[in-house]
């Protein structure tokens, strides 16, 4: 370890975490050296009588208790398998140029090389210790992801942290910009070496994977309780060395970043900008561009390159940004992977499980999709979907079509049926049979009949500190479901047949128009009229039965195409509890009503003015009249939706010439 300032501190930091660990040690000890010394006495005729007896007889079975204890405390604290990152590993024989420079970044710092390197899905960049047992190395023959593996297979070596780098990082990044952002992360291999540093850090993992184990839940009751002990002793000594631990990787990082400021200072003042750039547009394409495809049961298969595609959208709309484009014309650095993009798609794949929590993976239900297809394999389908949901409700509550549409028995799904509907509250019917669709392809007994990819799920939930010791309760992916409470009120109320209302006197409601008081205590529906409130509780409450399948099994599936891996890219982490980082908390009502009413007038567009969908690389989904984005259709949206408003939405469809009565086509 060098002589940095931040290295001593670090140093010290652990020897004080190892001290805990010796304390703890010797608690555990003392019963038992207490009873060796009355042994000894006895046996030496020098501790004798009635109290010295006594005590003996006492002391002795307390300290083989407490020494059993703690024997197995300590198994459970060494055979714990401590926690590691979802990562996509990378051979070196799938990116020889890519450790060349990791390895030339490593003798120009002076540190150890990092002995493997795997990808995150993740705009960020670290190294990971997977010294433990349970984390490997395999047998030589069986595993090649660690540089030499092989050459010392009788006697276990020390093996040097795992770089793994933001996939993000090497589709934007220039190949310079690369290793300056990397210097700092490559230079922490230098403490993580020292003895001292290694051993307080593998004492914490232990700690925390003991955790982990004991909050598992179990059904074996003795399990539990001793389990239960393991579990307090160790979070008892994780609050003693809480402080000490977080100050050594303080110091760590500080020794690294004051070791790396000789290599390439200049380049990593500009490469950092290039850092925030290359998050903010990896969080935008997760969330405008991937997350409704995932929804959809299809997962893009080249995030990584509509990174680049967004970010240099970005810089063609921001004039901050215009500097960012000319970067461009220089090296990428996926030029240093030998198959870059099969590692796109394998981090593609594990992004969709840790954001969303889909299959390992393709199936019928879970395919890939290219971005050229992705306007019309999922935008289009969206569309159309929703509004076939959205007039699925509207049949249940007994809407009927508009004046203007055709008669009921054989009405076809219309935007003005929606418009009318939530801009007319005094209008009332004469007695009749509910209204049906008789639209192609639109079934309403079947809610997702359309639906030829639902969303997928995933099972168990898992400890944050440790996703490898996950719990077994079931959990839908994020954003898979409506409100609770929202959708359990309006599925225990059942509509009303549409002749009850139209029975009924002249100007009464229309069924399903229950008024304000059924959601007088949802916050998101409290600005909204009471038909939107309405509708949009039945639009949570459909949702949810479509999107509550039963738990998918995650079991054994289709390898991933992670070519690039090698052959020990088999899954060393827990991936029972996906999706691990859900990207947004699910829509709320009105959220829902507002994608709704969009998709069904987007239908409108396509099928009336030949509007075509378009995909956006920083909003997602967009409309396509006569070739340009359609724009401000959100606030004439919401201004129906909270106000029961539909002149400025009217008089936008007027302008581009849609016909909301012309009838659409649904999927």
């Amino acid at each position: 370890m060098g002589v940095e300032a931040g290295a001593q501190a670090a140093r010290a930091r652990a020897l004080a975490v190892l001290r805990m660990r010796s304390r703890a040690l010797a608690v555990a000890l003392l019963p038992a050296a207490v009873a060796v010394i009355l042994l000894a006495g006895a046996a030496g005729d020098r501790l004798e009588g009635p109290v010295w007896d006594a005590t003996r007889w006492a002391l002795t079975p307390v300290a083989a208790l407490v020494l059993l204890a703690a024997g197995g405390i300590a198994l459970v604290v060494a055979r714990a398998r401590p926690a590691m990152s979802p990562t996509v590993p990378i051979a070196e024989e799938a990116a020889p140029d890519l450790y060349r420079m990791v390895r030339d970044l490593a003798d120009r710092l002076d540190v150890p090389a990092p002995s493997a390197i795997a990808l995150t899905p993740d705009c960020d960049s670290w190294l990971e210790d997977r010294t433990h047992p349970a984390h490997g190395p395999p047998p030589a023959e069986e595993h090649d992801d660690i540089a030499g593996s092989g050459r010392h297979a009788q006697r276990r070596q020390p093996v040097a942290p795992v770089l793994v780098i933001g996939s993000p990082f090497l589709w934007w990044m220039r190949v310079g910009e690369l290793r300056a952002v990397l210097a700092p992360v490559v230079a922490g291999t230098g403490p993580s070496a020292h003895p001292d540093i290694a051993a307080a850090r593998r004492f914490v993992r232990g700690l925390d994977a003991a955790v982990a184990v004991a909050s598992a839940p179990r059904r074996d009751p003795v399990t539990r309780a001793v389990l239960a002990g393991v579990g307090w002793v160790a979070r008892l000594l994780l609050r003693s060395c809480r402080a000490h631990a977080a100050e050594m990787e303080r110091g760590v990082a500080s020794a690294a970043a004051e070791r790396a400021q000789a290599v390439d200072y200049g380049l990593r003042i500009v490469a950092q900008e290039q850092v925030g750039l290359a998050y903010a547009g990896w969080d935008r394409l997760l969330t405008r561009v991937a997350l409704p495809a995932w929804r959809m049961g299809r997962w893009p298969s080249r995030l990584d390159a509509g990174v680049v595609a967004a970010l240099t959208e970005l810089s063609r709309r921001d004039r901050l940004a215009e500097g960012f484009a000319s970067r461009l014309g220089e090296r990428p650095a996926c030029d240093l992977l030998e198959e870059p993009g099969a590692v796109d798609e394998a981090a593609s794949l594990l992004a969709a499980r840790l954001f969303h929590g889909g299959p390992a993976g393709s199936g019928p239900d879970w395919s890939p999709v290219d971005w050229s297809e992705y306007p019309e394999e999922v935008v289009d389908r969206k569309w159309r979907l929703d509004a076939a949901r959205l007039h699925r409700v509207l049949d249940a509550m007994g809407v009927r079509p508009a004046p203007g549409d055709a008669p009921p028995a054989s009405a076809a799904p219309t935007l003005s049926r929606v418009l009318d509907h939530l801009t007319e509250p005094d209008r009332a019917w004469p007695p009749g049979p509910p209204c049906t669709i008789t639209a192609p392809g639109y079934s309403p007994a079947a809610p997702a009949a359309g639906r030829s990819a639902a969303a997928p799920t995933s099972a168990a939930t898992t400890p944050a500190s440790a996703a490898a010791a996950p719990a077994s309760a079931t959990t839908a992916p994020a954003a898979a479901s409506a409100p609770a409470a929202t959708a359990s009120a309006s599925a225990a109320t059942p509509p009303e047949p549409a002749g009850t209302a139209a029975g009924g006197p002249a100007g009464a409601p229309l069924p399903g128009d229950t008024g304000a008081a059924p959601f007088a205590d949802d916050e998101d529906l409290a600005d909204t009229t009471p038909r939107s409130a309405a509708l949009a509780a039945r639009l949570s409450a459909e949702l949810a039965r479509e999107e509550a399948p039963p738990a998918a099994a995650t079991g054994p599936g289709p390898v991933p195409p992670a070519a690039a891996a090698g052959p020990g890219s088999a899954a060393l982490w827990d991936d029972r509890a996906l999706p691990l980082f859900p990207l947004q908390p699910p829509r709320t009502a009105r959220e829902l009503l507002a994608d709704h009413l969009t998709a069904m007038v987007c239908c409108a567009a396509m099928d009336s003015v030949g509007a075509t969908p378009g995909l956006d690389w920083l909003d997602g989904p967009s409309l396509l009249v006569g070739g340009e984005r359609a724009a401000d259709l959100a606030p004439k949206v919401l201004t129906l939706i909270e106000d029961g408003d539909a002149v400025p939405l009217r008089a936008w469809l007027a302008e581009l010439g849609i016909r909301p009565e012309k009838p659409v086509r649904l999927a």
